[in-house]
């Protein structure tokens, strides 16, 4: 078996396109990569760069490729020579400069490199007749064609580029972690009808991905140490944990004279506790002061500048000893 997947290089790929390249990927055999390039009023600078930087990303690995149908132009003017100027009523090359059209330089394609499974948008079902003619018409025994259905929007309609989540690029920008993507993706199969895309399934995805990493797999994701990672369990993406451990990690500019009975009372119980703090020990801490009628809340804010967020402990936790008294100096 082999199968190939066939982007025209125009940025990002749409998700139904990802879909189609997912397909391909799972159903097996040898996986080509062409890139669709022949038209160029449609070809975008950077686009290819795009494409092959989001299949990397969704785990999507090619065997062959990419081909370019760019440098092929001389084997489909070859091919035309044998058939008809207008093949079934449809132009194979284009009168001003004599390059392949697109339904020629597909069906080219795909007989010259063995491809035993076209699997495609349904919006290519109207092609199939036309493509079979064009392949026995070489010579060829035609590919099984097989169809994906269509990712629709809300309306009902062909989801634009432009919509929310509708370009793997704008999922990543989001932070939805690539596993959850592809999760997503691999449970749409092949389906044989459009579908609606699922925003909350692949947000629920990437709430179970990002519970599933390591405290380790998770700082080195965000950049962060791993101390801070407890403090962000329960984050929907990884830009939700970027902005939380921010808060954390940049030290705030408050003042809060008035609290000083419950910062020093802090700040000693801080101090007498050596070193980094484990989750038992920070949770003492806090036990101990709010046992003695400490503002826990003055606590947050004098290190995180925030009256709510993560859990006190994983606060302290997750700042250094040292930090953690500046920050407290500070706010006195």
């Amino acid at each position: 078996m082999k199968v190939r997947f066939a982007p025209s290089p125009t940025g990002s790929l749409h998700i139904g396109n990802a879909l189609c390249a997912v397909a391909n990927r799972n159903f097996g055999g040898t996986f080509l990569l062409r890139i669709d390039d022949t038209d160029p009023a449609r070809n975008l600078p950077g686009g290819e760069e795009a494409i092959l930087e989001d299949l990397r990303w969704l785990g999507i690995g090619w065997d062959e490729g990419p081909v370019h149908q760019s440098e092929r132009t001389e084997r489909y003017r070859e091919a035309a020579a044998g058939l008809p100027e207008r093949f079934m009523g449809v132009q194979l090359l284009r009168p001003d400069d004599r390059t392949a059209t697109y339904h020629l330089a597909s069906v080219v394609d795909d007989v010259d490199f063995g491809i035993t499974h076209v699997i495609r948008g349904s919006d290519h079902r109207p092609n199939e007749e036309l493509h079979r003619a064009l392949a026995e018409a070489l010579g060829a025994t035609p590919p099984e064609y097989l169809y994906v259905g269509l990712i629709l929007g809300d309306d009902g309609k062909k989801l634009s580029k432009r919509s929310e989540g509708a370009s793997v690029a704008s999922l990543r920008e989001a932070g939805i972690p690539a596993e959850a993507v592809r999760g997503y993706l691999d449970e749409l199969g092949i389906p044989r009808h459009d579908v609606h895309l699922d925003l909350s399934r692949i947000r629920s995805l990437a709430v179970e991905v990002l519970g599933e990493l390591s405290d380790e797999e998770l700082a080195a994701r965000l950049g962060v140490p791993a101390a801070v990672v407890p403090a962000l369990r329960g984050t929907h993406d990884l830009n939700e944990a970027r902005e939380l451990a921010a808060t954390i990690l940049e030290a705030p500019s408050v003042s809060l004279p008035g609290e000083r009975e419950t910062l020093e009372r802090f700040r000693e119980l801080r101090e007498a506790a050596n070193g980094v703090l484990d989750k038992e020990g920070a949770k003492a801490i806090v036990r101990e002061l709010k046992a003695v009628g400490g503002n826990l809340r003055a606590v947050r804010r004098a290190l995180t500048g925030r009256d709510s967020g993560p859990e006190l402990w994983s606060v302290l936790a997750a700042l250094p000893r040292d930090e953690t008294l500046a920050r407290i100096d500070a706010a006195l």
